[in-house]
């Protein structure tokens, strides 16, 4: 596959709108990372911008996961933006640090409950693809490739992850850096090269964003101690 069927043959057929809405969506993703590096709080207005768009845009490309995802996603920015701000002391950056035994737990079975869930709605997705009637239905999994698979697994991965970094536990870092870096081959495979590009960079401050939140809490403790 070289660049031109990656970046611009999918495209052919898009309208102007759809394009400015992945691009805008893009924009504001990455913002939205860049803000969480930074113990930043504007992650969050950042973050559901992006968010809403790609609901819509993930709904019409069949990635029921990824599109639940991004449901989830505004839901707990509101969260957790409520949650930085009651724990920032000037209204915009917050302290961080490792995740307990305790939320580790939670964190798997909340894993394992997000990937049953997956599961369940794509068992039922030629339901919702027939518009909600069973008429000439074949409830199964029978229709799913590699690529929802892979969605019914970042899903629980990112799921999980949105809910460190709501709680402000560094280890949300990793999980960003394992979900990101395996939608990238199921994005240019669902022909969304624009934002696979985008998840390819999410990949990166990822990586950025786990060195600076673990060098932080780092130098905090030296401090104290």
């Amino acid at each position: 596959m070289n660049l031109y069927d990656l970046f611009v043959k999918p495209y052919e057929s898009y309208t102007y709108l759809q394009i400015l809405l992945e691009v805008t969506g893009t924009v504001f993703g990455i913002l939205s990372v860049y803000f969480s590096i930074k113990k930043n709080i504007w992650v969050y207005p950042t973050g559901i911008i992006s968010t809403l768009i790609y609901v819509y845009i993930l709904f019409n490309f069949g990635l029921l996961g990824d599109c639940l995802i991004n449901v989830y996603y505004t839901a707990m920015s509101i969260y957790g933006w409520i949650l930085w701000s009651k724990n920032s002391e000037d209204n915009v950056h917050v302290e961080v640090t490792w995740a307990t035994k305790k939320e580790w737990f939670f964190a798997i079975i909340l894993f394992i409950i997000i990937m049953l869930l997956v599961t369940v709605i794509y068992y039922y997705k030629p339901y919702i693809d027939n518009h909600f009637s069973l008429e000439g239905v074949n409830l199964g999994l029978y229709h799913l490739d590699w690529a929802n698979w892979l969605d019914v697994i970042t899903t629980s991965i990112f799921l999980v992850g949105m809910w460190f970094m709501a709680k402000q536990r560094i280890e949300n870092w990793i999980f960003w850096i394992v979900g990101d870096f395996i939608c990238i081959p199921m994005l240019i495979y669902k022909e969304l090269g624009i934002t696979s590009v985008q998840y390819l960079v999410f990949t990166v401050m990822a990586i950025l964003g786990y060195v600076s939140w673990k060098k932080s809490f780092k130098e905090k403790n030296t401090v104290k101690t």
